[in-house]
């Protein structure tokens, strides 16, 4: 099992992500130590108190941003998940130099860190924004993106390994429209930005397994994207807020109609497996025999929350909302 007695370092670990990839592998996968690397005492001491006397959890006070700090929480660790980051996407438009500090130059000093300490896997949290980009939010994700996969160059033919994992909304995450529509079912009215709006679904602990099983066969330079469903905006509010009124106040500066996880050009050297997609790397000058056995995706496939296959019935994403 890859995480069974590793030491393992989660940035941004008092979020979401960070809290649920904690108890999952602290019940499942037996490791030595997770450390929990984060900017926020309080956070802190809330996810302490949560897990209790658990003696296989430490945590780092510290910033992505700071380079030496980063330096100090990666010595002697075996796995790396970088899941720290600026998310909100206004909040990145009105402070774009604090979200190229956190995001771009952030993801640098976890790649320069985990390469100068041996750290054998690196895995990075990514999102569909980074394709085709139209907010800063998305475009420094894309920059992540091809900072840790092409980081495999600087790795060389040592054992480390740099990959990144690409998802869609997370039910119930911070920033997630759910939160937002439960605190408007007890007005009656719901705001929807564009009744046509798609979205990809995955839930918290899904997203987590996945990225667990991603860091079981991941070999350097691949971008995993999971094989998830998609929904309409309106029938995420009709299930949280039933009966409620619609307001339609427009898509807002940033925000598309639908999210793609794959771009066109992206397509001619991704590959298909039962539940995900594979992307990799178009220069992968550290190795050569990569997925070459897998199936290539047919050309004109596309990826996006509109043209999906798999799309969620509203008592599946009931169950969804009542398992948060």
């Amino acid at each position: 099992m890859a995480l069974k007695n590793k030491v393992i370092l989660v940035t941004g670990g008092t979020g979401s992500f960070g809290q649920k990839f904690t108890e999952i592998v602290l019940k499942e996968h037996n490791p030595k130590v997770i450390r929990i690397f984060s900017r926020g005492e309080f956070l802190q001491d809330q996810m302490s108190q949560k897990f209790g006397k658990e003696d296989r959890l430490r945590f780092f006070i510290g910033d992505v941003r700071d380079r030496e700090r980063v330096y100090r929480a990666m010595q002697g660790v075996d796995i790396v998940v970088h899941a720290a980051a600026l998310k909100q996407v206004p909040i990145c438009e009105y402070n774009p130099i604090e979200a190229k500090r956190t995001n771009i130059d952030g993801a640098m000093n976890i790649v320069d860190a985990a390469i100068d300490c041996g750290v054998h896997k690196t895995i990075a949290i990514s999102s569909d924004k980074a394709v085709h980009p139209v907010n800063l939010y998305g475009a420094t994700k894309l920059v992540m993106e091809k900072i840790v996969v092409q980081s495999n160059v600087y790795a060389g033919t040592d054992d480390i390994r740099f990959s990144c994992v690409r998802y869609g909304n997370v039910v119930g995450s911070r920033g997630s429209v759910v939160p937002l529509f439960m605190q408007q079912a007890k007005t009656g009215v719901v705001t929807i930005t564009d009744e046509r709006m798609t979205r990809f679904w995955i839930t918290l602990e899904e997203g987590v397994r996945f990225v667990i099983n991603c860091l079981e066969r991941m070999r350097g330079g691949e971008i995993f994207i999971p094989r998830i469903p998609s929904m309409k905006v309106t029938d995420v509010a009709d299930v949280i807020a039933p009966g409620a009124a619609r307001r339609i106040i427009g898509i807002r500066p940033g925000e598309k109609l639908h999210e793609a996880l794959l771009t066109d050009d992206e397509i001619r050297h991704t590959y298909e497996l039962d539940d995900c997609y594979i992307v990799e790397p178009e220069f992968h000058f550290w190795q050569n025999d990569h997925l070459m056995q897998n199936r290539v995706c047919s050309p004109g496939f596309k990826y996006s929350s509109d043209s999906n296959t798999r799309w969620l019935t509203r008592e599946e994403f009931k169950q969804m909302v009542n398992n948060l």
